[in-house]
């Protein structure tokens, strides 16, 4: 998990974070023993069970701990599941450079790679970004973490290289930088000290030209370069031309075979030997030259004889960050990744770049919100997302997010948006579909149906999902129109080639299918076919697990697991009882518990939507209470009848049984209302009403008279989940009027007192039904305060933690507060799976 400044690893104190790579983040802390600053690389939460991954941070600490070289980032040590190693000063390396200051890098490059050869050890990701130069110009070569042992062993077992052949039916994963990899390291054979000479080479022809030596527009273009394209070094000096071209032979038995000999190859400097001039070394030295210069002859002939390299079809794996996935979007020239993964008290954005091993936090956002929804910009510098009611932007290349309108429809039901390259941006929601400017202002409708994952075709036609299929619609105002039936989040692709028609990717089951498409026309073409199975959703089911490029990148996963189970756990976490079958809930939507323990009204999350659900608790069943995508209802005080709020617009009630007819309990004041509570008595039902300013406010309703709503809780902060006090007298709520989300208790009239009951804050407050505890959550934590209620008065004491669950897990207790009720995912089911990246999934269209 992320750590904040101040948190404590043994005696290193956490400053700021630095970064993040394959491994973990990586921290600015303080050794408050020997009073120093050192860089804390920390291994993530979700890879501590991994034995796999465990065996690899070990072998990293022992590795780096056998470098003891001027050159190479030392270790100090390991403090619990975090290497505490040299913090280095500078920048990271970068050209053009002036030709005797890249030299002198080389030469202390070259040092530190000769010292990890001579103990057996690779690098395997030697680039610019891993190294460093000091404010005096000392060179040290960061991150040896795919650093292995080299091995003479049988080359077919793959655990002899982190790097895997990848292929369609093998699950494999490239460990490298593209841009930086050789040819044997990109094919994924087995690798030794001449991949990082090639590198090396590599590295060096960048600090001279301030250019990449092998870049496309893709991945696969960078590997085919890699493996197929020979180097230009016309713009290089002639003085490391040849030192160059050695380094650089794709084959590795031509290349240069020890990085010490690099001085050799330089063309002014002669061999460096104590013998006379004809001496058998002097010999060698240039006789091996010569051989050379042939070998790149001949090679060069066969080369321009060649015809231009296929574009490369590759599959790899990449981890999604730490907690729990909500989306992951690619960018449309298919080079990064964004990905928004929360941690149950808001979430954080993140960026990679798909030639890197690195994953680069973009933005903490410290907001509740439990589905972000990311959207990329037509020319892949901004992504958009959605947090706290807005829309904003952010460049890829990191800064201050800028905020471009309010949530549309007050926000409710928000589902997507797609970024047109003039700028203009359609947001979809259940209240309709919407666009406006990416240079921000008020959004104006474009059509009134309920509308989620829209796409440009054109400049005027676009598409958007509902639980019915895939519509097609335009700007012209035209009746949308049914294209294909059952299926979901579509994403277009245009065509490699002019003149022939695209693709659109969707989803049918988990099956991702390619249908191709007249985008003109907003007309199918010829058959679809499946691409990837075993695709998943993300916490909704009209958003699905896969993102693809206009360039043929497609990256896909299992998404978010959505099976769950109700469990009674202690007042330790401890499970007591499961009590109902494996059931679907899209995200931690609330469940209620029936005042006498024996029921629970709970969302499920079916193809068609989301509606209430009572669970018997006694006989271990599940029955349907409502039929039109309902996700939100209370108990009566009596527990006989349940209160929904209906999509009309109004709260109805209907026996919890489901017999007779519904009764109008009253009309909500706007669309963007939930029912929180019932008090005892019977006489008050609280409920939250989301406003206009993208904020909630708490309304009452009295059961006697008119039942009219009236406003409870109305201020420029949010406040929300109303529980009111088993004696009726109070109110627990939630509110972000501290900067960030606590639990407090108002009275019931305003005016008698007020009180706040968290400290580090707190959502989801529970009553126990005697009144004297209160129970919130608190990220992860469940929390329990001591409470004393008077007539005019709240008092309570330090809340303590009793047990964790999964972030943003809503619950329920007992009347005896002795057990608690908790959706909780099934055992074995994954949170968040690797994600496939396929380099060029059109690759096997025309086959």
């Amino acid at each position: 998990m992320s750590l904040a400044a101040g948190t404590k690893l043994g005696p290193y104190e956490i400053l700021a974070p630095i970064g993040a790579g394959g491994m973990g983040e990586v921290y600015r802390a303080r050794d408050t023993k020997l009073k120093r600053d050192v860089a804390l690389k920390v291994l993530p939460d979700s890879f501590a069970g991994d034995p796999e991954r465990m065996a690899r941070f070990q072998r990293e600490a022992e590795v780096l701990a056998s470098l003891n070289h001027p050159h190479v980032a030392q270790i100090y040590g390991v403090e619990e599941r975090a290497l505490v190693m040299e913090l280095v000063p500078g920048e990271s390396l970068k050209g053009p450079l002036p030709l005797e200051t890249a030299l002198n890098y080389a030469r202390q490059i070259a040092d530190a790679l000769e010292a990890a050869h001579e103990k057996g050890i690779v690098h395997r990701d030697l680039k610019p970004a891993n190294i460093m130069i000091t404010p005096a110009g000392v060179v040290k070569v960061l991150d040896f973490g795919l650093a292995a042992v080299a091995q003479s062993s049988d080359p077919s077992n793959p655990a002899n290289s982190p790097t895997l052949t990848i292929s369609p039916t093998r699950a494999g994963m490239i460990l490298g930088t593209a841009a930086y990899m050789s040819p044997e390291q990109a094919r994924g054979a087995v690798v030794d000290k001449r991949a990082d000479i090639w590198s090396f080479g590599v590295v060096l022809y960048e600090m001279l030209t301030g250019k990449r030596l092998f870049e496309g527009d893709t991945i696969s273009d960078t590997l085919a370069a890699v493996l197929k394209t020979e180097p230009d070094l016309t713009q290089v000096p002639v003085k490391v031309r040849r030192l160059l071209e050695a380094c650089l032979q794709k084959d590795p038995k031509q290349r240069l075979q020890a990085i010490g000999d690099w001085r050799l190859l330089l063309t002014d400097v002669q061999p460096q030997v104590t013998a006379p001039s004809g001496s058998r070394l002097g010999y060698v030295a240039w006789g091996g030259a010569g051989m050379l210069l042939f070998a790149l002859a001949a090679l060069a002939f066969v080369h321009f004889r060649e015809t231009p390299p296929e574009r490369q079809h590759i599959r790899f794996q990449v981890a999604p960050p730490e907690g729990s996935l909500r989306d992951f979007k690619l960018s449309p020239d298919g080079r990064f990744l964004a990905f928004a993964a929360t941690n149950g008290i808001g979430f954080k954005l993140w960026i990679r770049a798909l030639d890197s091993l690195e994953t680069r936090l973009l933005t903490p956002l410290q907001i509740a919100n439990p589905d972000p929804y990311l959207f990329w910009s037509a020319d892949g510098e901004y992504v958009g997302f959605t947090v706290s009611g807005k829309i904003y932007k952010i460049a890829r290349t990191g800064g201050s997010a800028v905020a471009i309108c309010d949530l549309p429809g007050a926000g409710f039901g928000f589902a997507g948006a797609a970024w047109r390259s003039d700028g203009t941006i359609l947001l979809a929601s259940s209240a309709g579909l919407y666009r406006v400017s990416s240079s921000g202002g008020t959004p104006s409708k474009v059509t009134g149906e309920s509308a989620a994952v829209p796409v440009w075709l054109t400049a005027e036609r676009f598409l958007f999902s509902t639980p019915n299929g895939i519509f097609a619609s335009s700007l012209t105002g035209a009746k949308p129109s049914l294209l294909l039936p059952g299926a979901s989040s579509s994403v277009f692709v245009p065509s490699a080639k002019p003149g022939l028609p695209g693709h659109l990717l969707f989803l049918r089951g988990e099956t991702l299918m390619a249908q191709p498409i007249d985008a003109e026309k907003a007309e199918l073409r010829g058959e679809a076919f499946p691409v990837a199975e075993r695709v998943g959703h993300l916490g909704n089911e009209l958003l699905a697990a896969f993102s693809a490029s206009a360039t043929g990148v497609l990256v896909f996963g299992r998404g978010v697991s959505t099976d769950r189970e109700l469990v009674w756990l202690d007042r330790t976490g401890k499970k007591l009882q499961t009590i109902s079958r494996p059931f679907s809930q899209a995200g931690n939507p609330a469940i209620r518990l029936s005042p006498d323990d024996s029921r629970a009204i709970m969302p499920v999350a079916e193809a068609n939507g989301t509606d209430l659900w009572i669970a018997d608790l006694n006989r271990n069943t599940l029955s349907r209470f409502t039929f039109d995508g309902s996700g939100s209802g209370i108990w009566s005080p009596d527990g006989r009848r349940v209160l929904w709020a209906a999509l009309d617009g109004n709260y109805y009630l209907r026996s919890a049984d489901g017999s007779g007819k519904d009764e109008l309990m009253f009309k909500n004041p706007t669309c963007s209302c939930w029912p929180n509570d019932w008090s005892s008595d019977g006489k008050r039902i609280a409920f939250a009403e989301r406003t206009d300013k993208t904020q909630y406010d708490i309304w009452l309703v009295e059961t006697d008279g008119d039942r009219k709503p009236y406003p409870f809780l109305q201020s420029r902060f949010s406040e929300a989940e109303a529980q009111i006090s088993p004696d009726g007298r109070w109110m627990a709520y939630v509110s972000d009027q501290s900067g960030q989300n606590e639990i407090l208790v108002e009275s019931i009239p305003m005016g008698k007192g007020r009180r706040q009951i968290s400290t580090e804050g707190g959502d989801w407050p529970v009553w126990r039904r005697d009144g004297k505890e209160l129970f919130f959550r608190q990220g992860a934590k469940i929390m329990a305060a001591p409470i004393r209620l008077t007539e005019t008065s709240v008092e309570s004491g330090k809340p303590q933690v009793l047990f964790e669950v999964p972030v943003n897990t809503r619950f329920q207790v007992s009347h005896d507060g002795q057990r608690f009720l908790i959706a909780l995912p099934m055992e074995g089911a994954a949170a968040a799976s690797p994600l496939t990246v396929d380099t060029d999934w059109r690759a096997g269209v025309s086959k």
